[in-house]
């Protein structure tokens, strides 16, 4: 997925109010744009970071630069939040998912469940109906360890019940996490800074729900899906993610 057109190199000055930032262009303007990314994006927002934003026109637009990438832990991270349900609909077309490649239909932002919609909706006359969620990471503690969630999301757990719901109905279910990092060789649940989305994501995999986990390759030019990595579960150190993760591992 190119950047079209390139990316505006900057210095960020602040994140702020959630989806606003400030930052200095690299002509010395001072700016204030949109920070498409509603999550606390911890390790992501230090002053003086270089980052680099789209710019778009519009009359009816009131920032005209956003928020896409930032320079962390010695590696270029996307925090644009709407990006992970384009590379996710990539990564499928390109059979980078277990079977999911192989659907005839994928349409995006579906109603289901108790007033909500499905990321993507998967459906083939000769197949069984795939619904697929997707979540957003880029947090790292410890090296090559991408976690999620990075602040505590009670509708995140909602999306959980949801599709064990689903799998339960006799539905496919996946959870598939897209990193928008190159730097993780290895994925968990942050249980510590989220339990209750932990207890959630437990129940939906005993319930018959499929997680995966999708890194992605950076740079100031493209963003593409990169491959699946494990998953660790607790009380297992990692999964391959050759098999569907399932409650009893």
């Amino acid at each position: 997925m190119l950047f079209n057109p390139p990316l505006v190199p900057a210095r960020l000055i602040a994140r702020y109010k959630r989806f606003l930032f400030d930052a200095e262009l690299e002509d010395g303007t001072f700016i204030t744009g949109s920070c498409p990314n509603t999550g606390s994006m911890l390790g992501l927002t230090t002053p003086d970071s270089r980052i680099w934003l789209s710019e778009h026109e519009g009359a009816k637009r009131k920032y005209r630069h956003v928020f896409e990438l930032i320079e962390a832990d010695g590696t270029t991270v996307g925090v644009n939040t709407t990006m992970p349900n384009r590379i996710a609909a990539e990564a499928i077309a390109l059979g980078q998912i277990a079977d999911l490649g192989d659907y005839t239909t994928v349409k995006r932002e579906q109603n289901y469940g108790r007033n909500s919609r499905i990321d993507l909706l998967l459906t083939d006359p000769l197949r069984t109906t795939t619904y697929v969620e997707v979540k957003n990471v880029h947090f790292m503690r410890q090296p090559g360890l991408a976690e999620f969630p990075d602040t505590a999301t009670a509708r995140g757990a909602k999306h959980l019940e949801e599709l064990g719901d689903m799998a339960q109905a006799g539905y496919r279910a996946v959870m598939l996490f897209v990193i928008q990092r190159h730097d993780c060789h290895r994925f968990r649940i942050c249980g510590d800074l989220d339990p209750v989305y932990l207890k959630a994501f437990e129940r939906a995999l005993g319930r018959g729900v499929e997680v995966y986990a999708l890194k992605c390759r950076v740079s100031t030019t493209e963003i593409t899906p990169a491959g699946l990595i494990p998953i660790d579960e607790p009380g297992i150190a990692a999964l391959d993610t050759s098999i569907k993760i399932s409650a009893e591992g």
